[in-house]
């Protein structure tokens, strides 16, 4: 039996997010959030693609907004995955970053963009977007883990007083983007951990409190360890919303599922609200 056949059915998150400044002809606004596709025959079937298309059709969206990891290695099933994203249905059509496996291979950034914006999506890689008009401007960031990440020549640009929402792919740039305001920041990356353990949470916090009572000269020989340790370092920020000083930071579990598969974290489909 796959590994992907214990992935989860799909679960779809709601949550009212409260942005000040919100223009009044703007409240109750519908996004509709996914991540991490991983659209490679492996790690996403095309049932609970289908689930989450049909879904996000049935809400009825203002506007839908991706996170990144369309592919995983080789970008070759992006234009397939882009035919299927071309169903997608909203109002204001759908924004985009891309995420770390969209850039491992020299042609991948190009050829992930490209099929993209061949069926309507916009693809930002430090770029703003407005669909939604001039005061709600749509900020996507380059991917944390590229020499391009630069958000101060992004954020810089905005006005401070309008409010913004910020595609960017890794949670961990959360941390960063404090030094200037994000009312919404939306990542993903993480799959949720992938595993939950009641009453502690995702289950690379608990691994990482085990690396914090083991001696250094070990953290490199237990894989697990060494492997959460490389994906991000804020785990507790691994899913759901967050607080990060003045901003607010929502992560999504993502579609796609990694071995050894998901357990308590099940695929996610967010339907944000937005409220003054």
């Amino acid at each position: 039996m796959s590994w992907l056949m214990i992935t989860e059915p799909l679960s779809v998150e709601r949550l009212t997010v409260t942005i000040a400044g919100l223009p009044s002809s703007l409240e109750g606004t519908k996004l509709i959030h996914l991540s991490d596709f991983h659209y490679d025959g492996l790690r996403l079937s095309e049932e609970m693609l289908d689930d989450a298309i049909e879904v996000s059709n049935q809400e009825n969206p203002d506007l839908i907004l991706l996170t990144g990891d369309y592919i995983t290695d080789d970008p070759t099933p992006i234009d397939k995955l882009a035919l299927k994203l071309k169903s997608l249905k909203s109002r204001a059509g759908i924004c985009a970053c891309l995420g770390n496996h969209d850039i491992y291979l020299r042609p991948a950034k190009k050829r992930v963009t490209d099929a993209l914006s061949s069926v309507g999506v916009k693809v930002l890689w430090n770029a703003i977007a407005t669909p939604l008009g001039e005061d709600l401007p749509i900020v996507g960031l380059a991917d944390f883990w590229s020499r391009e990440f630069l958000p101060a020549s992004v954020m810089e640009k905005l006005d401070p007083h309008i409010p913004r929402i910020v595609l960017s792919h890794n949670p961990d740039t959360a941390e960063i983007l404090q030094k200037w305001r994000v009312d919404l920041q939306l990542s993903g990356h993480t799959h949720g951990g992938q595993i939950t353990i009641p009453g502690i949470g995702a289950a690379p916090i608990l691994v990482e409190q085990l690396r914090q009572h083991l001696p250094k000269s070990l953290h490199s020989k237990i894989p697990f360890l060494r492997t959460c340790s490389r994906v991000v370092k804020h785990w507790q920020w691994a899913q759901g919303w967050h607080q990060v000083g003045r901003n607010q930071l929502y992560v999504n579990r993502g579609l796609g599922t990694y071995p050894p598969g998901r357990f308590l974290c099940p695929p996610e489909l967010t339907v944000i609200t937005l409220s003054r």
